[in-house]
């Protein structure tokens, strides 16, 4: 197998620089329109450690998921993205969109410290449990952030604060990634790999898992999403895996900003049974 081939999502799709300009273009716009937004929220020490929460009412009392960005660990920023947002508010849910440090200057076992930082900084925030999804790297950190044991990390909040995820063409074994370029940033070695990946974490009773891959993608991000699948239904836990057609790595992502689209609503059911235990005493 070709690992490097099979990870190199930007010599796969050439016209990304083109795609990626236009989420940033559409991001801005919607954040300009959305009808309330709180911006530049921190919940860590660094300047990247902070959470956007775009909301579908000035209400601020609705179902809300939290979304991580791609890159690889090493690129990217939520302000690039808010645009996924959209598929979610136009059904009432509200979105949160977090920031972290990247690659090379942290490694990624602090980078899922710092997803779960953000989560239990949310929970609090909004006093109710939630979902997780994002996109690529971002997939791994939802995915990360579905198998926690909260109490493990915060005792004050919910056991169950996220009570399910979504993942976007996730990376979720890493060890394929140590033979790759891309491990010059990430600076993995195989035990660590293995270790910060959550294809073969325990699961927490109770929790769901959908992984969407785009059938236009390589056979190795295919086969991360079955894996996954595979091996948390193993364990008892609702996971499935379900390949977009036409989408590539890239294209995928546009899924979210479709309120007609069957991932929308699967984010939107998912957040909806969240909410069934909606206020905390956090």
């Amino acid at each position: 197998m070709d690992y490097e081939t099979e990870y190199d999502n930007r010599a796969r799709v050439p016209n990304h620089p083109d795609i990626v300009a236009d989420w940033i273009a559409r991001s801005a716009r919607l954040r300009g329109d959305v009808p309330a937004a709180d911006l530049g929220i921190p919940y860590g020490p660094s300047g990247r450690q902070v959470l956007d929460i775009l909301w579908p009412d000035t209400h601020r009392q609705a179902p809300v998921v939290l979304f991580f960005h791609g890159g690889y660990w090493q690129r990217q920023h939520p302000r690039e993205v808010s645009f996924v947002a959209q598929g979610c508010l136009a059904h009432g849910v509200a979105v949160a969109l977090a920031g972290y440090d990247l690659a090379p200057h942290v490694p990624v076992g602090n980078i899922i410290a710092q997803a779960r930082g953000a989560a239990v900084c949310l929970h609090h925030r909004i006093k109710r449990r939630m979902v997780v999804s994002g996109h690529s790297a971002g997939g791994h950190l939802a995915a990360a952030l579905t198998a926690t044991r909260w109490h493990d990390i915060d005792v004050r909040g919910a056991d169950d604060m996220v009570t399910a995820g979504l993942g976007l063409s996730g990376v979720y074994e890493l060890e394929p990634l140590v033979s790759t370029r891309l491990n010059e940033a990430l600076r993995l070695n195989d035990a660590e790999a293995r270790r910060l990946s959550p294809a073969f974490w325990p699961v927490p009773a109770g929790r769901t898992f959908s992984a969407y891959v785009g059938a236009e993608e390589s056979a190795e991000f295919r086969r991360q999403s079955r894996d996954l699948a595979a091996a948390w239904t193993a364990q008892g836990v609702a996971a499935d895996s379900v390949e977009v057609p036409g989408a590539n790595h890239f294209t995928i992502v546009n899924e979210l900003a479709d309120p007609a689209s069957p991932m929308v609503a699967r984010l939107v059911a998912l957040a909806n049974a969240a909410e069934a235990g909606a206020t905390l005493a956090a």
